[in-house]
């Protein structure tokens, strides 16, 4: 018994030791897992590694170097004669400008100010600085710079400058290969005319012409290390707005340069007691053939500014460029750039905003101006003409506030609504509303322009939209369409860009055009359009084609939205109902010769707290929007709209030759009606007051019963009401029973 007993002890398995194999094993196999990841991961890094530091050039620096010295040409066409003819109309950069500078004519302080300030082991290091990157790793992690020359070489051609260690690690592996593939002259002579100095500069030519007003080779020791110490931080250290920054840096390069033995104690004693003199010093002379390149002495019009920007923006979205990529492609890549603009518009355009014509009654300081902005477009989206500012253009690329500045539309946005309430069969021309604020948040809103809380009587849309009735606009967008339907039609319609789905989610901003953000003048201008083309919303362009300099590669293609914003019907409803707002008061005489002659649809913009005025109106030629402000805004006080007149003196020039005879496109779907003016109805043989308006086929307003025939006091026995007219019996209680 007891050897059975110690039989089964034995075939008992031991927990302890079960649990210990167990958890061996588990570690055995993880070990193995973990080795084997490692080595397939490691290996595979080595091998990505090896292959991008031993391949071809990541970066092609001869290709960069050549590009600095090509042209962009922007082309546009003469509409004079049959045929349009291509005629150059700016120049981007120039062959004078001389921008890239060979590493022969640039003089050595320059070169040994710059290594001794940013890359002191340049000679040495195989493009990272593993001492200097070591130490800045252990103390910050990647946070700090430690960037060689030839990584900020690499920043400058890329624009790739995020704090991450996955774009460090990139860009070690790219300096690596450029110094596999590069000599270190070719690097630094690279690096030297890439190298952003703040004030548009790129490069040490136009940072030495801006700062000094000279040549690379007439800087001494002092000047070089200025412009040196420009680098780390071009607006910090900028010797025109910040000389005493630049100055302390400009003394650390020169310490820097003793201290590395490049110069003795006395050439740096000198250096530092030289005085200074910058282009804006009090005793700075320019030389007669100075020629700053970084600020062409040509400014060019709002609207080259306009396509430089639309095609930066456009390299950067179908080209997957940086920004910084995409600029230097603009002036620097040799381009050629076929605009879209109509040369006699935007001449006209800017003559009238140039010389500030119609501004004569407005007033404003030197300090804050009146200013106003304007664009002009045909019916398919090509921007003919814009205009940024009024008064003279103070440089290139100035804030361009037709394209670039958004502002509350007012009352603008009213025709937007209505068009919508329209289309969606909500409304028609002669549908009857309230002219009366209504409880909002605890007020009675909104106001009308003339401050009152509106009569309280019944009116059309047609009256409302005319004489621009806060009241019923908001009472069509409340009642109707309702505040999510209105915000989705302007979102999901046409191109504001700025819409905010959290703030401008309320009644004030689409009903009335108090909005967060706005319209800009351009974006207002391609919406209006659908008024006038039939209700197809075109995106705008500024450019047909870019290609490269030979003409032989496609560079960008114009990208256009095209949809449908309105149905032709509704277009034509809005047309004849915009038509009916008054512009006749904004111009006389000669001012109106020309465009009096011509069909033509409006609306006037005065925002709530009266601070900016718009006018947006078409012609069947061309469509055109304007606003006019101050750029701090502030009350503009009570006057005949300012914009309105600005229009019509700019369309009354561009219409001079055009045939009068050219119509907006209409529908077979829209009919006119006589309707009652008391009902809104169609009209019957009974009311008193009548009136023409458009209606959709689709929906035509019932015929009027509440302006029923005279009672009779006898009954003639020929039939008639006693008058001479013959009575119909049942047709007066046909419309009152509302049949059609």
């Amino acid at each position: 018994m007891a050897k059975q007993l110690k039989q089964k002890q034995r075939k008992k398995p031991n927990t302890f030791l079960r649990v210990l194999r167990g958890i061996a094993m588990t570690l055995l196999s993880m070990f193995l897992v973990g080795f084997l990841t490692t080595g397939i991961v490691g290996g595979y890094f080595f091998i990505h590694v090896n292959a991008v530091v031993g391949g071809e050039p990541v970066i092609n620096l001869e290709e960069e170097k050549a590009n600095q010295s090509l042209t962009t040409i922007i082309y546009a066409y003469d509409s004079k004669g049959d045929e349009a003819e291509e005629v150059e109309y700016a120049r981007l950069h120039g062959e004078e400008n001389r921008i890239w500078i060979d590493l022969e004519d640039i003089p050595q302080n320059m070169l040994d100010a710059y290594i001794a300030l940013e890359d002191k082991r340049y000679r040495e290091h195989k493009g990272v600085d593993w001492v200097r990157l070591a130490g800045v790793m252990t103390q910050y992690g990647f946070s700090q710079g430690a960037s060689t020359l030839t990584q900020q070489l690499i920043k400058n051609l890329t624009g790739e400058k995020d704090v991450t260690t996955i774009r460090k690690f990139r860009e070690i592996l790219t300096a690596l290969n450029l110094e596999k593939n590069y000599s270190k002259d070719v690097i630094l002579e690279a690096y030297l005319n890439t190298l952003y100095l703040g004030n548009g500069c790129y490069g040490i030519r136009t940072g030495a012409e801006k700062y000094y007003g000279k040549e690379v080779d007439e800087l001494n020791l002092a000047e070089c290390a200025a412009l040196a110490a420009i680098t780390q931080a071009p607006y910090k250290y900028d010797p025109l707005i910040n000389p005493e920054n630049n100055r302390e840096r400009q003394i650390d390069c020169l310490f820097f340069m003793k201290e590395q033995g490049i110069i003795d104690q006395a050439t740096y004693d000198e250096a530092v007691a030289y005085e200074m003199v910058f282009t804006n010093s009090e005793g700075y002379k320019p030389k007669k053939t100075a020629q700053p390149s970084a600020q062409p002495q040509e400014i060019n019009n709002f609207y080259v500014d306009f396509i430089i920007e639309t095609v930066i923006e456009d390299l950067m979205k179908q080209r997957e460029m940086s920004r910084t990529e995409a600029t230097r492609k603009v002036y620097y890549g040799g381009l050629k750039i076929y605009a879209a603009v109509d040369m006699d518009i935007q001449k006209s355009l800017e003559e009238v905003y140039r010389k500030r014509v119609t501004f004569s009654d407005l007033k404003g300081s030197s300090e804050n101006p009146i200013n106003s902005a304007m664009t002009i477009m045909d019916y398919e989206g090509r921007v003919v003409a814009l205009a940024g500012q009024a008064g003279e253009k103070p440089g290139n690329r100035s804030l361009n506030r037709a394209a670039a500045s958004w502002r509350q539309p007012g009352s603008t946005i009213k025709p937007f609504n209505y068009g919508a309430a329209i289309e969606k069969n909500l409304i028609t021309w002669s549908t009857m509303i309230k002219n009366q604020a209504f409880a909002y948040k605890g007020m009675m809103w909104p106001k009308n322009a003339d401050g009152t809380l509106g009569t309280g009587a019944m009116v059309t849309v047609q009256y409302a939209l005319e004489r621009s009735l806060n009241t019923v606009a908001a009472r069509t967008v409340n009642e109707y369409l309702t505040v999510e339907g209105s915000f989705n039609f302007l979102r999901d319609n046409f191109g504001f860009q700025k819409l905010d789905k959290v703030n401008d989610m309320v009644l004030p901003s689409v009903a009335v055009g108090g909005m967060y953000n706005g319209f800009s003048t351009l974006e207002e201008c391609a919406a209006y359009a659908a008024f006038g083309n039939g209700g197809m919303y075109y995106s705008p362009f500024c450019y047909y084609k870019v290609t490269n300099n030979t003409g032989t590669e496609m560079v960008l293609e114009r990208d256009q939205i095209v949809k449908r914003a309105f149905s032709a019907e509704t277009a034509m409803v809005m047309n004849k109902m915009l038509a009916t707002v008054p512009v006749s008061g904004y111009g006389s005489g000669d001012n109106r010769q020309y465009i009096s002659k011509f069909p033509y649809f409006a609306k006037t913009g005065t925002t709530s707290d009266n601070k900016d005025r718009w006018f947006a109106a078409g012609t069947p030629y061309y469509v055109g929007s304007v606003w006019l402000g101050y750029d701090t805004p502030k009350d503009l006080g009570t006057m005949q709209n300012p914009s309105a007149r600005i229009w019509t003196e700019v369309f009354n020039r561009i219409h001079k030759d055009l045939d009068s005879g050219k119509k907006f496109p209409t529908s077979d779907n829209a009919v006119s009606r006589s309707y009652c003016k008391s009902s809104g109805l169609i009209a019957g043989d009974h009311c008193a007051e009548k009136a023409t308006g458009w209606y959709k086929k689709d929906n035509i307003p019932k015929n009027c019963g509440s302006c029923a025939a005279p009672v009779l006091t006898t009954s003639p026995s020929d039939g008639t009401n006693g008058g001479g007219v013959t009575i119909d019996p049942w047709g007066w209680v046909n419309q009152i029973l509302g049949g059609n």
